[in-house]
């Protein structure tokens, strides 16, 4: 199977975004009662913010996960004393399907990783779920991430998580970051 990612447009992706953010087990994306233009409105923002980009994820061709990568200096996350240079937010979320492939999210995950440390200058990945999302734990910890400690977001809750070129290599899932 073959990943790949490409710049997401909120205009051509729209109904295939929304229809994965607002579904049922997407719950934690926390948009689950987006609308269009809700949606178009916060991607396009992304579209257009330096500091933060969406990424359209394909499985041999197909649409299959959404990544995002992001500047925590620029974010939620600014001004915790935690956030070192070269880290690199990363968010994703796998797209619903009623016929999983057994291991296919593990792929995923370790493809977003390695997409995370291609640039030379990244140190760290930091991610930030919501502290309930125990099937996110089980994957973040399977490619080297370590929670730190919870944090208030304005929307959740979040176990605030760093993962080195080292624990990414040495993980479970790992590669040759």
């Amino acid at each position: 199977m073959r990943l790949t990612l490409e710049p997401l447009d909120p205009g051509r992706d729209l109904a295939l975004l929304r229809a994965w953010v607002t579904h049922p087990r997407s719950v934690f994306w926390g948009m689950q009662d987006a609308t269009p233009a809700q949606v178009h409105d916060e991607y396009a923002r992304i579209a257009d913010d330096p500091h933060h980009h969406a990424l359209l994820g394909r499985a041999d061709g197909e649409p299959a996960f959404l990544m995002e990568r992001y500047d925590p200096s620029h974010s939620p996350l600014a001004g915790l004393p935690e956030l070192r240079p070269g880290d690199v937010g990363m968010h994703v979320l796998v797209a619903p399907t009623d016929a999983p492939v057994h291991g296919f999210t593990a792929a995923v995950v370790r493809r977003v990783m390695e997409e995370c440390f291609a640039d030379p200058a990244a140190r760290r990945v930091v991610v930030e779920p919501d502290a309930r999302n125990d099937k996110i734990a089980v994957l973040n910890a399977a490619v080297g991430f370590v929670v730190a400690r919870e944090v208030e977001l304005p929307d959740k809750t979040a176990a605030l998580s760093f993962c080195s070129r080292a624990d990414f290599t040495a993980s479970a899932l790992g590669g040759t970051a």
